[in-house]
């Protein structure tokens, strides 16, 4: 055996030239050739070490692995094909043959076992029909979120609209009553005015009618205030609210809205805290509460409005915590079981044509849940309706109500709290300008009083005052666009808005650190110091 293995390696056997005769054209045809096949198949296994090195992610690194080891082997079986044409170790060549044999064998194996995962690898134009169908999806998704957009824009719309159909609905309601206020508030008014003017020289009295006549301007002005936060076109905001407070504000609108025949009554517990709402939309659900119950009693009745606190837990409808009830129960006819079940169903009313829409229950179911809590009913025929309303507890302090109104029986101002400062009061009422115009003169003011936005800008351009007092709805140019003007002048002086106003959206646009708002109707000493403070926080 020994013998046989030392004659296969040994080199006593003829170099392969001597079987090309050693004719050159075909020794060197030989050597060219294999050399040039040795060094593209060294080459190559390079590349593939290469390539597996650098994509780890492969998913067929141990078969490249595999067939980089047949290249090489393969390779070198050329390079003894050169070196045997001069010298005779055919074994090296056969031992060399046999390894590439051997790592040819598994590698055609598994390369047959791998042509069908490799088959499922999507080729560049199946990529290409991919990408262009995910496109596709893409553009698809892509309208359909724009579908989606203008269809929750559209939604806001409506919503946004019945939210003022409601104000318009419960305001309708009240036209009646409130003329009815305002006829006694003008009578009071104007009786006295008339009073004053046939016995002007009787200062006590005169004194006591214009106290008089100043009560019933404070009553209009509370109303009118009231009217204008219903038909205000504003952004919803929630924010913490003291329902006592917002009740106590709205007891005169709610029993003008009930009418005579209706006692309204309130019970406010004082240990209630503020709640998560939006201040408009909770005074329109209990406005619009108030006018269900007063329908719900043709022939009068009682009607009492209260809030406690509560402790809500293991409820599947509210998260456990705090909450406040607000509740309205009314003595009416009240509700029998079908038509309790399906009262908060938008547009269901068993009212006539023409006498109710079916909204005031929904839209107050609507704003507790939009506040985090809910409305519930309680109601039997015969024994009355009441309506409560869960809110839950805001653990912000409650904001003061901005819009409320002005205050017009304030003191006399300081003669000379405004002396030495230059005003320009533009109001395109004749009498309102007027009255601004003694009112700051008589604090010791210079001024100089325009009727309309082009004026007021000339005027304003010739001399410029040291604060501005502008009204805002105007014709020709509006408040805003005046103000608009006179701020692109360097170091423009504070202007003060007097207005009524009830878009607080449109003067939020306007408002900054110079601009503030007054609301009329206001009185000389109001004016004075809103003009004061403008001035000083400048």
């Amino acid at each position: 055996m020994f013998d046989w293995i030392a004659q296969f390696i040994s080199q006593s056997y003829q170099p392969h030239g001597y079987c090309l005769l050693w004719r050159p054209e075909l020794i060197w045809t030989h050597v060219i050739s294999d050399t040039l096949i040795a060094l593209s198949y060294f080459s190559i296994p390079i590349a593939l070490i290469h390539f597996v090195r650098s994509r780890r992610d492969v998913e067929f690194g141990g078969m490249i692995w595999l067939f980089a080891i047949f290249i090489l082997a393969c390779g070198t079986s050329h390079v003894l094909g050169v070196w045997n044409l001069w010298h005779g170790d055919y074994g090296l060549e056969a031992a060399v043959k046999a390894i590439t044999a051997l790592a040819s064998v598994p590698t055609a194996i598994l390369l047959w076992r791998l042509i069908p995962k490799a088959l499922a690898i999507p080729s560049p134009t199946q990529l290409q029909m991919a990408n262009a169908a995910l496109s596709l999806r893409i553009d698809e998704r892509d309208q359909a979120l724009a579908q989606l957009k203008a269809e929750i824009a559209q939604r806001e719309r409506a919503e946004a609209a019945l939210i003022q159909a409601q104000k318009i609905e419960a305001v309708g309601q009240l036209t009646g009553g409130i003329a009815h206020d305002f006829n006694n508030l003008l009578q009071a008014i104007s009786g006295n005015l008339e009073l004053i003017e046939r016995k002007p020289d009787r200062p006590d009295q005169v004194q006591r009618w214009a106290a008089n006549a100043r009560k019933g301007v404070v009553r209009g002005t509370k109303l009118a205030g009231q009217l204008l936060a219903f038909s205000r076109v504003q952004r919803l905001s929630v924010e913490p609210v003291d329902m006592n407070d917002l009740i106590h504000g709205m007891q005169e609108l709610l029993r003008t809205s009930v009418g005579a025949q209706v006692e309204c009554d309130v019970d406010l517990d004082p240990s209630i805290c503020a709640v998560k709402g939006d201040r408009t939309q909770l005074e329109l659900v209990i406005l619009n509460l108030a006018i269900n119950a007063r329908d719900a009693m043709p022939d009068g009745g009682y009607l009492l409005i209260a809030t406690r606190p509560m402790e809500i837990a293991g409820r599947d409808d509210l998260p456990d915590g705090a909450y406040v009830e607000l509740s309205l129960t009314d003595t009416g006819t009240g509700m029998p079981e079908e038509i309790r079940a399906r009262a908060l169903e938008p547009f269901f009313t068993t009212k006539g044509v023409g006498s109710g829409t079916g909204l005031g229950l929904s839209m107050a179911f609507g704003v507790a849940r939009q506040s985090g809590g809910t409305l519930e009913i309680r109601s039997a025929v015969g024994r009355g309706t009441t309506i409560c309303v869960l809110l839950p507890c805001s653990t912000d302090l409650p904001n003061e109500y901005g819009d409320a109104a002005a205050d017009t029986h304030d003191g006399p101002p300081d003669p000379a709290a405004g002396r030495g400062l230059r005003a320009l009061v533009v109001d395109d009422d004749d009498d309102v300008r007027a009255f601004v115009v003694e009112s700051l003169e008589s604090a010791g003011f210079a001024c100089f009083a325009c009727a309309d936005g082009p004026s007021a800008l000339a005027e304003f351009a010739d001399r410029l005052p040291d604060i501005v007092f502008l009204d805002f709805a105007m014709p020709v140019m509006s408040g805003a666009e005046v103000a608009a003007e006179m701020r692109k002048t360097e170091g423009y002086p504070p202007i003060v808005f007097m207005t009524g106003y009830a878009d607080s959206a449109a003067l939020d646009e306007v408002l900054g650190a110079r601009v503030s708002v007054i609301r009329k109707p206001f009185g000389v000493g109001a004016l004075v110091a809103a003009g004061l403070r403008q001035i000083a926080s400048r």
